[in-house]
């Protein structure tokens, strides 16, 4: 199939991921590129995936003098997706034979609101509990006049409920040769954006309740946060290991005793969790979000949410996991095939029925040969609030 993947335009589509979005659009475009599909994927600047032509998106807006010194004019970077989000999907309308499948794992609003006028079928993955602009995006739509959806888990399809019901669920996966078994016996590693959200102060808590050393792993994305909860709490037990590449966050995972999730808020999914239940290492969590479902019994041991008391109690229950069971779970569970067989007979239902409007004349994105520079990541962006996945 000849199929579109619509990135996030926060951050590069390349490891060490920028979070759960950027990894699932990396890890989804490489297998169906190894399946043998055709994938274009519209993404930022420095993206790169295996076997996938990247074309970049167009986040360097260009407005007159006059309309930058407009009293209304919005803040930069809301300008910027916007430009971006609606050229992409006009260049799509123009190409109405040329693809398959559009898939869109933005969490912007307007290839949503755009969708009904490309005529290619598209699908759109709900990535998060509702947030104020898909929301109202998808309010704005009559049921009819909506994409097809999918959410990423039953717990991020419940919270949808209210606004589209009875959404489909594909769960995410995670590849279990790219998370080789570990022989576990170290300490603990929580793992993800260092953010509120993810409160990794609370499993510093909750580590040192338990008596356990701890590994923190992933980037700083809330500097204030960082500064006042937690470097304060480093010291010869916890060790801020940095932003892991691929090959050194599985070292780590792979050696860790116990993994911890420690969401604040209803984790739509936790691919971190299922990264490390491949390694083999059991998890320790709260009981938020979609994480109950994805670690179940057969994964690790769940916590009482916010309770660091509990999640100290759980964090030796895991350790002493056996490890294999915990890796097979992972691999029935959220298994990379799994996922990616489901989305492949999504794509194909959909491609059955088109409608196609009269092409457009516009200027098209030219691939990208060469990755350049980061974009980092930004939780107060004005456009669709970043709240991605683990």
């Amino acid at each position: 199939m000849r199929i579109v993947l619509i990135a996030h335009h926060v951050a590069p589509i390349r490891p060490p991921f920028g979070g759960g979005v950027e990894s699932f659009t990396w890890n989804l475009g490489r297998w169906l590129a190894r399946r043998g599909h055709d994938v274009v994927a519209h993404a930022p600047r420095g993206s790169a995936i295996p076997g996938v032509e990247i074309r970049e998106l167009d986040l360097d807006v260009r407005l007159s003098d006059a309309a930058r010194s407009d009293v209304d004019m919005p803040p930069g970077d809301f300008m910027a997706a916007h430009h971006a989000y609606q050229r992409l999907m006009l260049e799509l309308r123009a190409a109405p034979t040329t693809y398959d499948v559009v898939h869109s794992n933005t969490l912007h609003y307007l290839p949503l609101l755009m969708a009904s006028t490309i005529g290619i079928p598209m699908l759109t993955t709900l990535h998060t509990p509702p947030t104020p602009w898909l929301e109202s995006a998808l309010r704005s739509l009559e049921p009819t006049g909506r994409p097809a959806l999918n959410a990423v888990s039953p717990a991020t399809r419940a919270a949808w409920d209210e606004v589209v019901p009875g959404v489909p669920v594909v769960r995410n996966g995670v590849d279990p040769a790219a998370w080789p078994a570990g022989r576990g016996g170290g300490g603990a590693v929580w793992s993800g954006r260092i953010v509120p959200e993810k409160a990794p102060h609370l499993a510093i808590d909750a580590c040192r309740a338990a008596g356990r050393g701890l590994v923190l792993a992933g980037p700083v994305i809330d500097r204030a946060y960082w500064s006042a909860e937690v470097e304060p709490r480093l010291g010869p037990d916890v060790r801020y290991a940095g932003h892991l590449d691929h090959e050194d966050l599985a070292r780590e995972l792979g050696a860790a005793s116990v993994a911890l999730m420690t969401p604040a808020w209803d984790e739509p999914f936790g691919l971190a969790a299922a990264e490390a239940m491949a390694c083999g290492t059991p998890v320790a969590a709260f009981a938020r979000g979609g994480l109950p479902e994805l670690v179940g019994d057969d994964g690790g041991r769940l916590a009482r949410p916010g309770d660091v008391a509990d999640l100290a109690r759980a964090i030796i229950a895991a350790a002493a996991m056996d490890r294999d069971a915990v890796r097979a779970h992972a691999t029935l569970t959220a298994g990379i095939d799994a996922m990616g067989r489901a989305y492949e007979r999504r794509y194909a239902r959909l491609a059955g029925g088109r409608t196609r409007p009269e092409p457009l004349h516009v200027v098209r994105t030219p691939p990208v040969v060469a990755p350049g520079p980061r974009r980092s990541r930004s939780r107060a962006l004005a456009v669709a609030p970043v709240r991605a996945p683990s």
